[in-house]
């Protein structure tokens, strides 16, 4: 029988119980000028992740297919519905979001300050949608008709919607967007 010395000196075999983790992959983007890494379900629609994940809580739910235009952000500069776009979609892509809308300084974009000087922000729910669909109608046209307003995929339950094409018209004809 060994003494109990002999046990505490007599080395053991050991294999390091330590693993190194895994290098975490993801899906890389960039949101409103600051780059993100999401770790988690590839599938998640890109509204959950500003939403529930960053907190950037501007963009609404819009109905599972983005139908009132509640959810609408600009992916690389283009349109499109945060709800439908799955995280692996927008991989590698800048998404800009109404809060990304205000320059740096806090100074607000010309159309949101527009939309404030001609009272179409009525309950606010739309207003993100409004402001990011009308963003990218000036991009694409400076001096946009009232029919190319009027096919802006929102809808405004408060009635908004003649002081939302004033305040596109007063940006097109003074501020560019």
């Amino acid at each position: 029988m060994a003494h109990a010395q002999d046990q505490i000196l007599t080395p053991r075999p050991t294999g390091s119980t330590i693993v190194p983790e895994k290098i975490r992959e993801g899906i890389d983007l960039e949101i409103n000028g600051r780059p993100y890494r999401h770790t988690g379900d590839d599938q998640m629609p890109l509204l959950w992740y500003l939403r529930d994940v960053l907190r950037l809580t501007g963009t609404k739910y819009s109905g599972e297919h983005g139908e009132g235009g509640y959810d609408l952000v600009l992916v690389d500069g283009k349109l499109a519905s945060a709800i439908s776009l799955p995280m692996l979609h927008v991989a590698g892509k800048s998404i800009t979001t109404v809060e990304g809308l205000a320059g740096a300084d806090g100074k607000l974009h010309p159309l949101q300050q527009a939309f404030i000087d001609e009272n179409a922000i009525g309950c606010g729910y739309c207003t993100p949608g409004w402001l990011m669909a009308s963003v990218d109608l000036l991009n694409r046209h400076s001096q946009p008709s009232d029919n190319e307003i009027d096919q802006l995929p929102n809808l405004c339950r408060c009635g908004c919607q003649t002081r939302v094409r004033r305040a596109i018209k007063r940006v097109a004809n003074g501020a560019r967007a």
